[in-house]
Order: C-alpha cells, then sequence, then structure tokens
C-alpha cells in the first residue's frame, strides 16, 4: 500500500515490490519497475564491471547494486531464484558416486553374499566331517579374511577423498567423483576470464592527454573527482593516482548520474575548475565536445577497455582507458594447457568486444561472451 515496511526475506511473495538503495544486495530475482542504477552482477556472471540497468531489466538474488537507488517486482522467491539452484547443482554433484566406486558396488552386491555362503559351506563341511568346533570356525574364517573384497570397496572412496581433499587444499573445486575419475580424458578446458585469467578488478592502463597537459595536474583533479565516487571504474582512476603518489583532496557541490558519469566543482586557493568524468553521454549532456577524441576512445574499445573522457572547464582534458588486465601466471598457465594438446576455451560475462580482445592477447582462439 505505498508503504516501506521491512520483513524477513522468507515472508517475500512473487508479485511483491522490494526496494533498493545505494550499496545495498540485491535479496530476489525480479524485473525493475521503478528507477535506474549500475549493478555489480559479479557474484553471478564474474563480470568486473557493473551492469547498467533500467526498467524492465532484470536483476539477480546476490547481486550487489552500486549508486542507483531502484523498485524491483519480485519473479522468483526461495528454491526458485537463480543462487539457490546453483547451490542445488553443486550439492547434487558433490553427492554422485565415481562410475569406478559404483562398479565397485554391484560387484560388492553380488561378491559379498557368495563369499559368506561359501564360509558357511566351509564351516559346515568341517564340522560335518567330525572337526572341533574352532577348526571348522578358524577355516571359516580364513575363507572370509582371502576373499572378502575390502579393498575393492574402500579404495575407491578414499581416493575419491584425498584427492578432492589435496585439490581443496590448492584451490580446486571437484564437482563430482564421475569429475575426477575423468578428469584424463579431458580435450577442451573452459575457464572463468573474470579473477582467473584476469585479476577480477578494473586497472588504468592507457593515459591520453590532450595537447602538453601536466599528467600529475590532470590526475590530480581527476582522482579528486573519482574519490566520491564508489564505482570501480572510478576507483581505478584513484588507485592509480595513489600509485604516483597523487592524492586526491576534497571538493564541491558532487554529483553523480547512474550508467553515465560525475561532475564536481574543485577550488583550490583562488582557483575554481568545473569537472566532468563520464561516458559519451554524460560529455554529451554536459555540451562538452568529443569528436577528436572518438578514434582514441574507439581504439581503446577495441583492445577491451573501457574509455573514461575527463574535461575541466568545459574541455576534454583526458582519456583514460580502464581495464581488468591478465594476470602473469595465467599466460604460462594457458600456453601449458595448449602444449599438452588441451584446447583453452575462455567464459564471460563481459562484451564480446572485450572478450575478443582478451582472446586476442592471449592467442585463445576460442570463447563465449555474454554469458
Amino acid at each position: 500500500n505505498e508503504q516501506e515496511i521491512i520483513v524477513p526475506i522468507e515472508e517475500v511473495e512473487k508479485g511483491d515490490i522490494l526496494s533498493v538503495r545505494p550499496g545495498e544486495r540485491i535479496a530476489l530475482d525480479g524485473i525493475i519497475v521503478e528507477g535506474q542504477s549500475s549493478i555489480d552482477e559479479s557474484a553471478i556472471t564474474g563480470e568486473s564491471l557493473p551492469v547498467e540497468k533500467h526498467v524492465g531489466d532484470r536483476v539477480t538474488g546476490a547481486t550487489m547494486n552500486t549508486v542507483g537507488a531502484f523498485r524491483f517486482r519480485a519473479t522468483a522467491v526461495g528454491e526458485e531464484t537463480t543462487l539457490a539452484k546453483i547451490i542445488a547443482l553443486v550439492e547434487e554433484a558433490q553427492a554422485t558416486k565415481a562410475p569406478m566406486q559404483a562398479l565397485a558396488d554391484k560387484i560388492s552386491a553380488v561378491f559379498v553374499p557368495i563369499v559368506i555362503g561359501i564360509a558357511l559351506f566351509t564351516f559346515v563341511v568341517w564340522m560335518a566331517l567330525g572337526q572341533p568346533f574352532t577348526f571348522a570356525l578358524r577355516l571359516a574364517i580364513s575363507v572370509l579374511v582371502i576373499s572378502c573384497p575390502c579393498a575393492l570397496g574402500l579404495a575407491t572412496p578414499v581416493v575419491v577423498m584425498v584427492a578432492t581433499g589435496k585439490a581443496a587444499e590448492n584451490g580446486l573445486l571437484i564437482k563430482s567423483a564421475e569429475a575426477l575419475e575423468r578428469l584424463h580424458e579431458i580435450q577442451v578446458l573452459a575457464l572463468d576470464k573474470t579473477g582467473t585469467i584476469t585479476e577480477g578488478h578494473p586497472r588504468m592502463t592507457d593515459l591520453f592527454l590532450f595537447d602538453d597537459l601536466d599528467v600529475q595536474q590532470i590526475l590530480w583533479l581527476a582522482a579528486s573527482l573519482e574519490a566520491q565516487s564508489e564505482q570501480p571504474l572510478a576507483q581505478a582512476v584513484v588507485e592509480e593516482a595513489k600509485e604516483r603518489s597523487i592524492f586526491p583532496k576534497p571538493v564541491e557541490l558532487f554529483s553523480a548520474i547512474p550508467g553515465k558519469g560525475v561532475s564536481a566543482r574543485f577550488v583550490q586557493e583562488e582557483k575554481s575548475y568545473a569537472l566532468v568524468a563520464g561516458n559519451v553521454r554524460m560529455m554529451q549532456e554536459t555540451g562538452i565536445g568529443v569528436d577528436a577524441f572518438l578514434s582514441v576512445a574507439e581504439k581503446m574499445a577495441d583492445e577491451g577497455k573501457t574509455p573514461i573522457y575527463f574535461a575541466v572547464d568545459g574541455k576534454i582534458a583526458a582519456v583514460f582507458g580502464i581495464a581488468d588486465v591478465i594476470k602473469p601466471s595465467s599466460r604460462i598457465a594457458i600456453h601449458a594447457i595448449s602444449t599438452r594438446g588441451i584446447t583453452p576455451l575462455m567464459l564471460t560475462g563481459d562484451t564480446e568486444r572485450t572478450a575478443k580482445a582478451i582472446a586476442r592477447d592471449l592467442n585463445v582462439e576460442q570463447f563465449a561472451a555474454g554469458l
């Protein structure tokens, strides 16, 4: 009834409208009915950069809202949510038996009763022949000890347990016993991009300055503006400045427009600067011309980087290239995989253009994007 109340997640029903504020985790799957935002979906898709969402777009439980506020209608609750299905899938897979273990269990089911039968037959025969009870029992036990297939039933589960335990120590989650047994047959190895092949968080890789502007001054102004934003692209600019021992200063009249960019006024002694940072739409809305830089930005985009325009007093001062960089160890690992005759396949929630650039850089021929 147009009132916001807090309820336990178990009481939420399909069709309920939920309110999400900046910085909150999204509770359930649903569709946005009011507002817009950028959502960090890395928990589900692995994509390193937040995805813009508007009215009519789907949101997924367990993902994180960043700067905007919105309301969404719940479309899945409880065990129907994406996260619950993923958890159920993993639990189900871990409960499976290896094919060899299943075979051993089948053999044991027939073999054990037969062995017990032979032992009993041995006992009865020697008793019938007039031998003492202890003698007959000793021979019956001998048949059991020699014939009982203990190793058949125990060896495979022990090996699986030790192997999965050692793998877990090295950061590997083996989904099922069958997967472990069939590991040596692998022909294609699928690798997630974000956080596996790459570092998992954006970093500044390029800095293109207009004319002969001072790098230190531009980075100082840009970092001071972006320090007010929680957006990962903004934090990449701040981190780059700090690595160069440039530390941001407070700004005035800070404003953030979700999915576009930020603006503020920077006052230093008697000088005042109007600062704007963001994408092409942000620059167009504030009346700042970017035509001279479009080719630079396009080149960055083709290399899988996100271009960020930075303007001072209504004029473009720089274009920053932000990217999720490849781990040095990934190049070595992918080369080692390829030399063993295994085909690496890169999977990512990122865009086709970004995936293509990373794949080209790593000499990976096969990839799938937008997953």
